[in-house]
């Protein structure tokens, strides 16, 4: 009798030390491979389709909850979920969601001024989080969005879903091996046509929209129809501009072939919003430089219709129409890497396969096949950080590199645009606002003496503390004032 009690014991002790690994805080589950891991999507008027598309179509994956202060937009996946036999709950609040302990994770697609607060309050309530880009709204907001994931040991994916692809890792370690020289420049690139919003009164907002959840933890301010749905991105209280909306996918490319690139020595940003005046605030073109010592990552927003070629990828003919062009372009002593090919220089116009890397493990992804969501949902069940393909570190980062162009753009000054600005001892963004005046001119058909810019101050970082050097109004921008009840905290506890 005493060896199988010790038996029976030893089996009981093994069953709680999986749910221990295993469970998720809230509900001390096992995740195993054919458990159902229960999903909340928050924001789903846009991007959150996409959320919601990509959990119905995996096995053993259940959306328990649609979360939207606006109660117009849960209509239009009734017939999805009833193709889908299972019928979510509806809240405009998340923390109702959080408060069930059978909710496994939430998938977060609202407005960026939410993210952060979105994820901390899913990490304490024993969540985790897949969350838009970019994860946060401010400096500051997304360190304590990574500490309060790491003190929970929740799995946080970023949708930054390049890091789930091939063709980035590759450029990263072809840069890594030095196969191509030093890398001198890396630049992304965000030429997409935003025309204007125009201007739309305050009033009372729909009576289907919480405006008071909306708002979260942005200033009080009015409503008006510019912010629900999509245009809030080019206000500051709710968006980071394009350089944070689309960008963000390019900044964090341009970053990832730094071998072990965080947060640069300095950065210096200039631009305007030009070709119309609106209601929107932020830059609609920019040119931002970041300092990593050797190399420097520079970023360009076009946000008028751009017809002009970007150079150094062969004789390509300029185009009849106007068209966007997102990407990344690198910039190596020996050549420029572009569209997945190698332009050697002297030899632009005979461009060359990219080789293999040196370590092929390098580019190896999570588990998912490729699927950024799927990644995540593995990763849950593996609780390991390590088999993410976008961490919320990561993340962080990227996103926190937009947030710093945008900081130097809005404590700089306003100047004339005139054929002879330049960047004092950078060659490389002067060349880059060159072309700049040459896109306005040319694709935009404005005239230079009746622009203005906004001159960017060059800010010096303090790496470590994530804070500028000598900088109070630029500090104070880090951050921001929350509204009660919707608090980031200074420091997680």
């Amino acid at each position: 009798m005493a060896r199988v009690n010790r038996r029976r014991f030893l089996k009981q002790l093994a069953a709680a030390a999986t749910i221990t690994i295993a469970g998720t805080k809230s509900s001390g589950r096992v995740l195993g491979a054919n458990e159902v891991i229960r999903v909340g999507v928050a924001g789903i008027n846009g991007r959150g389709g996409a959320h919601i598309d990509a959990y119905l179509k995996m096995k053993d994956v259940q959306i328990t909850y649609l979360i939207d202060p606006d109660t117009r937009t849960f209509g239009k996946y009734t017939k999805r979920f009833e193709t889908a036999g299972n019928k979510p709950k509806t809240v405009q609040d998340v923390r109702e969601a959080l408060k069930d302990k059978e909710l496994d994770a939430i998938s977060i697609a609202t407005p960026n001024h939410w993210h952060s607060l979105m994820t901390i309050w899913g990490c304490e309530a024993g969540k985790d989080v897949y969350v838009e880009k970019p994860m946060s709204h401010n400096v500051h907001e997304g360190r304590i969005a990574v500490e309060t994931a790491r003190k929970y040991k929740r799995i946080v994916q970023h949708g930054t879903q390049s890091r789930s692809g091939n063709m980035g890792a590759k450029i990263a370690q072809l840069a890594k091996d030095g196969t191509f020289g030093k890398l001198l420049v890396t630049r992304g690139l965000c030429y997409k046509l935003r025309p204007s919003i125009g201007n739309k009164p305050t009033g009372t907002p729909p009576q289907q929209v919480d405006f008071n959840l909306w708002l979260g933890p942005a200033r009080e301010q009015p409503f008006h129809a510019n912010l629900v749905h999509y245009n809030w991105h080019w206000f500051w209280d709710f968006g980071n501009g394009d350089i944070g909306n689309q960008g963000v996918h390019e900044m964090d490319i341009a970053r990832w072939a730094i071998p072990g690139a965080t947060l640069p020595r300095s950065v210096m940003s200039v631009g305007g919003r030009f070709g119309y005046e609106d209601q929107g605030q932020t830059a609609n073109s920019q040119v931002t430089v970041f300092d990593y010592g050797e190399t420097k990552l520079l970023f360009e927003v076009r946000g008028l219709p751009s017809r002009s070629p970007f150079p150094g990828q062969g004789d390509k003919p300029i185009p009849e129409k106007p068209v966007n062009h997102v990407g990344n372009t690198f910039h190596f002593e020996q050549g420029v890497v572009a569209n997945n090919q190698f332009f050697p220089k002297g030899k632009e116009d005979k461009p060359e396969q990219l080789p293999q890397v040196k370590n092929m493990d390098a580019l190896k992804r999570g588990p998912g096949g490729g699927d950024h969501f799927a990644n995540f949902i593995a990763a849950m069940r593996t609780r390991k950080i390590e088999d993410l393909n976008a961490d919320i570190l990561e993340g962080h980062y990227s996103s926190a590199l937009c947030h710093l162009a945008n900081l130097s753009y809005r404590v700089g000054a306003g100047a004339p645009l005139t054929e002879k600005t330049t960047v004092a001892g950078d060659d490389v963004a002067t060349e880059a606002l060159s072309r700049l005046r040459e896109h306005l001119t040319k694709d935009a058909g404005l005239k230079l003496e009746d622009q203005k810019y906004r001159v960017g101050q060059k800010l010096v970082l303090d790496g470590k503390g994530e804070t500028f050097v000598q900088n109070p109004e630029a500090n104070k921008l880090l951050t921001r004032d929350y509204r009660k009840g919707f608090e980031v905290p200074e420091k997680v506890g």
